[in-house]
């Protein structure tokens, strides 16, 4: 494509259309519907578009949120929080749980959500989800602009030390099916989501160099 026929902004002054395009290239996005609580053990479940795994061996998932909210304090005060994998029969629950309830107010009860006791940490997990990870916090960083300068956005990374999976997810060769949990993720636009499915599936093998 010629670059005259490219659309071009610098987000410091505004991209200048219907609604920022990061959020729809950079998608679809997994869902980070983390559980945690504080230390009176008031519950928290809420969903974090940015989230994603950074590392194999330890296991290491992160979120980010924009304003230090609820899930944020209760991580750093606790150290311990939980993922809960987001279907699509989930999915309407999970975006009930994004609703700005009071502090202290149970998500859980408010989306008519079932907690279950974790092995290890103290956080509960959400039974109705097919795969649940509990994690220590590893990390809490508050990110930085260009310039230096502090913003309002806060990275939580957490090591995974305990995994819960349906077994109907695992197969008889013992490989997770992705596609059969159907796992829900956020795309662009202000209410975008997508599923996948192994209609679109494609593989793909590494290079291999001769030597």
């Amino acid at each position: 494509m010629p670059q005259d026929e490219r659309y071009f902004y610098q987000p410091s002054q505004g991209h200048g259309l219907a609604h920022d395009p990061l959020n729809a290239i950079v998608s679809p996005r997994p869902i980070g519907w983390i559980a945690s609580k504080n230390s009176q053990g008031q519950r928290n479940l809420a969903p974090y578009s940015f989230f994603n795994c950074f590392n194999y061996t330890p296991p290491i998932i992160g979120f980010a949120s924009i304003g230090r909210k609820d899930s944020v304090a209760n991580i750093v005060e606790t150290g311990e929080f939980v993922w809960n994998l987001t279907t699509r029969e989930l999915a309407e629950k999970m975006n009930q749980t994004s609703a700005p309830l009071p502090r202290g107010e149970d998500e859980f009860t408010f989306a008519g959500l079932t907690p279950a006791a974790s092995k290890i940490v103290s956080v509960d997990r959400v039974a109705e989800s097919p795969v649940n990870f509990e994690c220590k916090l590893t990390q809490c960083i508050q990110l930085k602009d260009a310039n230096g300068q502090d913003i309002d956005t806060w990275l939580v990374l957490g090591e995974v030390i305990a995994v819960h999976i349906a077994k109907h997810l695992i197969n008889d060769a013992g490989i997770y099916q992705t596609t059969l949990a159907e796992p829900v993720m956020r795309a662009g636009g202000p209410t975008a989501y997508y599923t996948v499915t192994e209609n679109n599936r494609f593989d793909l093998s590494r290079p291999v160099m001769s030597k």
